[in-house]
């Protein structure tokens, strides 16, 4: 996978321990069901078609083959968890991110504001030379010393691992949702569509979605993901009434990651992953305000990519589910 969507962290960052200040999850606080669901989506049960095959699409990827998959009925947050509402959880449990632990997260680079700059850390990211590693990044403080989420309290949480948002859902009451839950939520009922919109990404010359606009990876225009993330309940949602299912922040599901397939076509279908890498990486999905058609059209519904759960960075956040 390539290290556009995301660079990974090295071997020695740890995962989180015990519950408490240093990291790891906290127990959920005694919510009604009613304070649990509020902004979140019902998607009813039932099939689905579930991956891409067409002209657009990453076979290395895994996004094929397009298969029916059924999933019980879920409840799905519209919009992104935030960071205001990141905030609330930190300020209850005393959690601490592992980009706050382990000092230190990754950056786009033209992103970097002058205080920070003598903050990032040496060496660049093989095919990606535009992540750096700044120390003292964090979700507080997105582009590194310098910066922070003072404007931004309606955007969403980024410098956030898998296991960091795991910690959360399970102080929410939630969880994180399986990748089909993720797809089939925003699908918005369409089928087969590459958006969540329809098949055109700017119908009617109208944006839909927060990506990249103008020659990666410069920023020129200010007119899009060149200028980082935009609030969760930006542009239209889709069918469903899910925000920035494509574009703005790639978002954690629960799976392992495997960009191989199999399909058992028997009597109660199964789609389970295989290889090497269903042991370690988890799926990510949505794409992101880097992503542009000239270089990384991972903004489609059934477009994938996948990072260590103890990867952080600052174009990577999550929404909840919850069963039922």
């Amino acid at each position: 996978m390539s290290a556009c969507c995301g660079p990974r962290r090295g071997p020695a960052a740890a995962e989180p321990g015990a519950a408490g200040p240093s990291g790891g999850a906290s127990a959920a606080p005694g919510r009604d069901r009613a304070d649990v669901l509020r902004g979140m989506v019902r998607i009813g049960g039932g099939p689905f078609l579930m991956g891409g095959d067409d002209e657009d699409a990453n076979p290395a990827d895994g996004e094929g083959p397009v298969r029916e998959v059924e999933v019980s009925t879920f409840h799905i947050d519209a919009m992104c968890v935030t960071n205001a509402r990141f905030a609330l959880f930190v300020k209850a449990t005393g959690f601490r991110t592992l980009a706050e632990r382990e000092g230190w997260s990754y950056v786009f680079g033209p992103h970097v504001p002058p205080s920070a700059r003598q903050a990032v850390l040496p060496g660049r990211v093989p095919g990606a030379p535009w992540w750096r590693g700044v120390a003292g990044a964090c979700w507080q403080a997105p582009e590194g010393p310098g910066s922070s989420i003072g404007d931004r309290s309606n955007h969403p949480v980024v410098h956030v691992s898998w296991h960091d948002a795991v910690a959360y859902a399970a102080w929410a009451g939630k969880r994180l949702p399986t990748e089909a839950e993720w797809e089939k939520a925003a699908r918005g009922a369409l089928v087969r569509a590459r958006f969540p919109w329809g098949d055109e990404l700017t119908p009617r010359g109208r944006r839909r979605c927060n990506t990249w606009q103008g020659e990666f990876p410069y920023p020129l225009t200010g007119a899009g993901g060149d200028r980082g993330t935009v609030p969760v309940n930006a542009f239209a949602p889709n069918g469903h009434g899910l925000y920035n299912t494509s574009g703005n922040v790639w978002e954690w599901c629960a799976d392992r990651f495997s960009a191989q397939w199999h399909v058992d076509d028997g009597p109660g279908t199964r789609i389970d992953p295989v290889g090497p890498a269903a042991g370690e990486s988890r799926v990510l999905r949505g794409g992101s305000y880097l992503c542009h058609r000239s270089y990384c059209n991972r903004y489609r519904v059934a477009a994938r990519t996948s990072n260590t759960p103890d990867s952080t960075t600052s174009h990577g956040g999550f929404r909840c589910a919850v069963d039922g």
